[in-house]
């Protein structure tokens, strides 16, 4: 059934501040058969949960179709083994809560799942659903999928933005963002962001990033209400290279000055770096570009530095 009482006061207060929610929802309790048998076509997903530390964090998951099976409109099991330097493994505990974002880059169809950890094994995860809703294919740039070697390299732990994270992200035209609300209608929840390429800008150790309109649920700025953490995965869909990176979050409600002029923000918010993992060559696939988002293309850019400590647009 749709939930009555799907959101969070997080995300209740999100709303209220963005000037109203949704006029309806279809956040469910259960996953629909057509949510069901599209999770069980994905050669991959992004997987979220909470790590040692209690901090979001989103990493990329993948396997032959049919990896990610939904037996039953509660119940997602997950074949797959996690690189014991994977920063989710720790967190996919009995009873730990998690996020689950299927996503065809192909045809910019997407669904969300989240709930709690049932059982988890070195190789298989089971995954009771509390929530299952889709969303629009706004801001995602069409990309085809395929199958590549790779030889991983090592976990490089991140204490900040260094060189090569700075570059990656100011390329990126997507990216990953796992947030978390403890409580009740709470959990962890993990979703897309897709712009023109340069939309996240950095202020010294802060990405700024624009809040294009969406489906006025709020899921993500609400739980930064709420859990003002949030945990980021940026994809070189290239190399295969997986950039995650931690901080603390600020919604800039009234930021003006910040959003003015940038085409398609209604408002900004910011992410304080100060910790993260680089795994290079971690994800056997790669990924050929077909096209922009066409609501991408509409949206603004920011400059790849800040000058004055203000943001200012490209032209």
């Amino acid at each position: 059934m749709i939930l009555p009482d799907a959101f969070h006061t997080g995300e209740l207060e999100a709303q209220r501040r963005a000037g109203g929610g949704p006029r309806g929802h279809g956040i469910r309790d259960h996953m629909p058969d057509q949510h069901r048998q599209f999770f069980e076509t994905l050669p991959y997903a992004v997987l979220a949960a909470l790590d040692p530390l209690g901090q979001p964090v989103a990493t990329l998951i993948t396997g032959e179709p049919g990896f990610i099976a939904a037996p039953n409109p509660l119940t997602l099991s997950i074949a797959t083994v996690l690189h014991p330097q994977d920063p989710v493994r720790a967190g996919l505990a009995p009873a730990a809560p998690f996020g689950l974002l299927g996503l065809d880059l192909a045809t910019r169809r997407r669904n969300r799942a989240n709930g709690r950890v049932a059982a988890a094994t070195s190789a298989n995860y089971w995954l009771v659903v509390d929530q299952s809703f889709g969303n629009c294919p706004q801001y995602i740039q069409r990309r085809e999928p395929y199958d590549a070697v790779r030889t991983p390299g090592g976990l490089e732990v991140l204490t900040g933005l260094d060189a090569d994270a700075r570059t990656q992200v100011l390329a990126a035209d997507t990216f990953f963002v796992a947030t978390a609300a403890l409580g009740p209608n709470g959990g962890v929840d993990v979703s897309h962001r897709g712009g023109r390429s340069g939309f996240v800008a950095i202020e010294g150790e802060a990405l700024v990033i624009p809040d294009f309109p969406g489906n006025r649920y709020f899921n993500t700025l609400g739980n930064l209400l709420a859990y003002p953490r949030a945990g980021l995965l940026f994809v070189d869909f290239e190399t295969g290279d997986l950039l995650h990176l931690q901080g603390s979050a600020e919604v800039l409600w009234d930021a003006d000055a910040d959003a003015s002029g940038f085409a398609g923000s209604q408002r900004v918010w910011r992410l304080t770096v100060d910790g993260g993992w680089r795994r290079r060559a971690a994800a056997p696939l790669a990924w050929t570009y077909v096209e922009e988002s066409p609501v991408s293309a509409a949206t603004g850019r920011w400059p790849a530095t800040a000058r004055d400590g203000k943001l200012s647009l490209m032209p």
